[in-house]
C-alpha cells in the first residue's frame, strides 16, 4: 500500500511540472548541473519547448552543439538527458509538429506563428542579438514564462 502511496505521490508531483497546462514553464526541480552547464552559455531553456528526440539529438552530440564543443562528462550527460527526456514538451505545440529543422525551437511552426509580427531585423539588435535571446523581451523566461502581455521588445 505505502508503494501505491509513492507512486501516487511521484504522478501528481510529475504533473505539478506542468501545472500551467502548456508545458512552457521550467519544472520545478531543476538539476544544478543543467543550469551551470547550459546556462553558462545561453539561457536553460525549458525542456518543455522542445520534444523528446529534439533533446536526445541534443545531447548526443554535445561535441557540436550549434558550432561549440559543449562536451560534458558521461555521467553528467546520461543526468541531464533523463531529466530532459521526463520533461520533454508534450503539450499541444510540441505534439502538433515534428522536431524544428535543426532541433532550434526559433526554426519551429510555433515559434514563428508566436513571432511572426517581429521583423527579422529587430533580433539583430544589439540589445537582442539574436531569436534565441528570450530574455531579451521575456524577463519571465528562465521561468517558462513568455506571456505576450509581459513582453517588452528592447531597443
Amino acid at each position: 500500500m505505502r508503494s501505491l502511496h509513492v507512486l501516487i505521490a511521484a504522478a501528481v508531483l510529475s504533473g505539478a511540472a506542468h501545472a500551467d497546462g502548456n508545458g512552457r514553464r521550467m519544472p520545478a526541480q531543476v538539476p544544478k548541473a543543467y543550469t551551470q552547464e547550459c546556462a553558462s552559455c545561453h539561457m536553460a531553456y525549458p525542456p518543455g519547448l522542445l520534444p523528446a528526440a529534439s533533446w536526445q539529438r541534443m545531447m548526443n552530440g554535445l561535441d557540436q552543439h550549434y558550432g561549440s564543443d559543449a562536451s560534458l562528462d558521461a555521467t553528467t550527460v546520461r543526468a541531464l538527458s533523463s531529466w530532459l527526456l521526463a520533461n520533454a514538451g508534450t503539450y499541444k505545440r510540441v505534439r502538433a509538429e515534428s522536431a524544428p529543422p535543426e532541433d532550434r525551437m526559433t526554426k519551429s511552426r510555433w515559434f514563428a506563428r508566436k513571432h511572426d509580427e517581429i521583423p527579422a531585423a529587430t533580433y539583430r539588435r544589439a540589445s537582442i542579438k539574436s531569436a534565441a535571446n528570450c530574455m531579451a523581451c521575456h524577463a519571465g523566461a528562465e521561468r517558462g514564462d513568455f506571456d505576450d502581455d509581459n513582453a517588452r521588445i528592447p531597443k
